[in-house]
């Protein structure tokens, strides 16, 4: 066992989980949308009782102390210093790409990103009357990587805003600082605004990779740039409903804020009471899981060839983007076979599947075997 029990199987059944009511009562194993089988960090668990013995829920602000956590995280993980104003909090991470796509661009204007991606990149600027130019990820010397051109020639003149996600969901890249450069002067040259989605960036599974948030490089990008981030993926607490955007430029800031008003709602208090016990008190825990989700990681990197089927190495995230495209309808196949996987169409790309490794060893050997079983 491991010394936070990753390996226990907890029953998600009947506790109306997204990720286990999917499929009914059918023989299949989840490991589709991005939510760990693992209980939360003790030091969660027990802030959330305490809070709860209190009795009271009322509105809540965000508490003094958790925004100078994460100024104080920022600035020991990233060497990133920014102010205590610079922080705004947010009920997820999917409506900060909203508000966003709503804070830097007006109807009939054009959102850039780069395919596959996130499902919500797609989506969020739809919402807000805009349009999508995307350009391909390339895979070169077996990792997804940017390709510069294509990405120039999919900005247009009416493009405002660009939507980057680092680290990568879903091919697993953490971008070094040299493809962060290469976005960034992009984004000068054009005038674009950034929002980066760096939401993975506590789930490095290589030890030499360094996440650098794209605002750090220098004080023109952060002008321009709106840095999402949240405790819900390393800390696994979807659940909760707490994130939040670090946006340094007043200007910026106050346009991000007009787009919240009175459509945003209040982070709820328990999702505060669990970030600060977050970042304040659970760096054991984290280090554990990241040991724990890398031995996964490496156990899907040894199957996936064995099927007959590709995967880009993962350096971050509990994510494996599998390229499945000589299956038709790789999704399907594999569900009928007994495991629930994400459809890559969603994320702009047909004949790939998503598999989720964040969950006990016993169960991902599981659903491996049944995948190679019925790949036979």
């Amino acid at each position: 066992m491991s010394d936070h029990g990753f390996d226990e199987i907890i029953d998600r059944r009947g506790t109306s989980s997204i990720k286990w009511d999917q499929y009914g009562e059918k023989d299949i194993l989840p490991l589709w949308v991005a939510d760990m089988d693992f209980r939360a960090p003790p030091a969660i668990v027990e802030a959330l009782g305490h809070r709860i013995e209190h009795g009271i829920f009322g509105y809540t602000h965000p508490p003094d102390e958790l925004t100078r956590a994460v100024v104080s995280m920022l600035e020991a993980e990233y060497g990133w210093q920014v102010e205590n104003a610079a922080v705004l909090w947010l009920p997820g991470l999917v409506a900060g790409l909203n508000l966003a796509c709503r804070a830097t661009c007006e109807k009939g204007e054009n959102v850039v990103t780069a395919v596959p991606i996130y499902p919500p990149f797609l989506s969020a600027p739809v919402h807000s009357g805009l349009s999508v130019s995307q350009a391909a990820l390339v895979q070169q010397n077996g990792r997804w990587e940017y390709d510069f051109e294509a990405l120039e020639r999919a900005i247009l003149p009416q493009s405002r805003l660009f939507l980057l996600c680092n680290p990568h969901n879903p091919v697993g890249r953490v971008l070094d600082e040299d493809e962060l450069s290469k976005i960034a002067q992009l984004c000068e040259k054009h005038d674009l605004f950034i929002c980066s989605d760096e939401i993975h960036c506590g789930l490095l599974l290589d030890g030499e990779k360094r996440h650098v948030p794209i605002a750090s490089l220098s004080r023109k990008i952060e002008k321009r740039t709106i840095t999402l981030m949240a405790p819900s993926k390393t800390f696994n607490i979807p659940g909760l409903s707490v994130s939040f955007a670090i946006i340094p430029d007043p200007s910026l800031r106050q346009r991000f804020s007009r787009a919240m008003a009175g459509i945003v709602p209040h982070v709820n208090a328990l999702g505060y009471t669990a970030a600060l016990a977050a970042y304040r008190d659970c760096s054991k825990w984290h280090l554990d899981l990241i040991d724990y989700l890398a031995k996964n990681r490496d156990l899907v990197e040894q199957s996936i060839p064995q099927m007959g089927l590709a995967m880009a190495h993962v350096e971050a995230t509990y994510l494996a983007w599998i390229d499945a495209r000589h299956i038709e309808n790789p999704a399907l196949f594999f569900e009928k076979a007994g495991v629930g996987l994400s459809d890559g169409a969603d994320f702009g790309c047909h004949g790939f599947v998503r598999l989720n490794f964040g969950c006990p060893r016993s169960r991902l050997a599981a659903a491996l075997q049944r995948m190679k079983s019925a790949l036979r």
